[in-house]
């Protein structure tokens, strides 16, 4: 089978499925695709990818997600493949697209076993212990809303999300003045998709809340991802 994969939390599942040399085409943010970098073709970016190059690849399967690609790109990919796009919102329909993209591959025992090893190693959510707002860019500064697969990985670990309800888009946009005067404890300055460092942390500290810098893979790939990052969320959960 033929695999071109524009969902990075998909392409490392792919290669930790053994499917790594079916991959044949994947996008630039793809970055966990160990012995595969030079076999699997970039054909773009998640939210606008080079079609005409797909389609040469001769894939047999798609795999797409709703939140990260384009629709009318995608429908464009069904003239020349089969496509199968995952729409993953919370934890449970995360674990549910597992066993769905590991199916498509012919390999549905595995991705049991892949839901049953995450399900363990996360457990049950945790009681909630902190009011945070998770900040996915600075300029403007935007925040992950309600509707999101992040809010609910926060949720799970205990992290009560500060956004406030009333606000429309599920990454809406807020003033300076608006994150100053939001009730939290502490704004999670997530490494993707904007690359927070150390030296925006003083921007974001206020007298009602502070500031950390957190691994934004954890909070917002899923696939095999949700595996590898437990550990770092149970410990980043418990310091708080």
């Amino acid at each position: 089978m033929r695999i071109v994969s524009l969902v990075p939390s998909w392409t490392e599942y792919i290669v930790d499925l053994g499917c790594g040399d079916q991959l044949v085409g994947r996008t630039k943010f793809c970055v966990r695709a160990p012995g595969f970098e030079s076999s699997s073709k970039i054909i773009g970016g998640t939210k606008s990818f080079h079609i005409d190059q797909v389609k040469q690849l001769e894939p047999d399967l798609i795999i797409a997600c709703r939140e990260e690609n384009s629709k009318d790109q995608v429908e464009a990919c069904l003239t020349f493949a089969s496509v199968l796009t995952t729409d993953v919102r919370c934890v449970h329909s995360a674990l549910e697209a597992l066993v769905q993209v590991a199916s498509a591959m012919d390999k549905p025992r595995e991705g049991e076993h892949w839901r049953r090893q995450i399900e363990d190693a996360w457990g049950e959510p945790r009681s909630l212990h902190s009011r945070a707002a998770y900040a996915i860019w600075n300029q403007p500064r935007m925040l992950a809303g309600r509707d999101t697969y992040i809010h609910h990985v926060m949720q799970w670990w205990g992290f009560d999300n500060a956004c406030p309800s009333g606000i429309a888009g599920r990454y809406p946009s807020l003033a300076k003045d608006e994150w100053e005067a939001m009730e939290c404890d502490v704004v999670l300055l997530s490494s993707e998709p904007f690359p927070f460092e150390e030296k925006h942390l003083e921007s974001y500290v206020t007298a009602q809340h502070s500031a950390r810098l957190v691994d934004g893979e954890a909070f917002s790939w899923y696939g095999s991802r949700m595996l590898h990052a437990a550990s770092y969320l149970a410990q980043f959960s418990s310091s708080q």
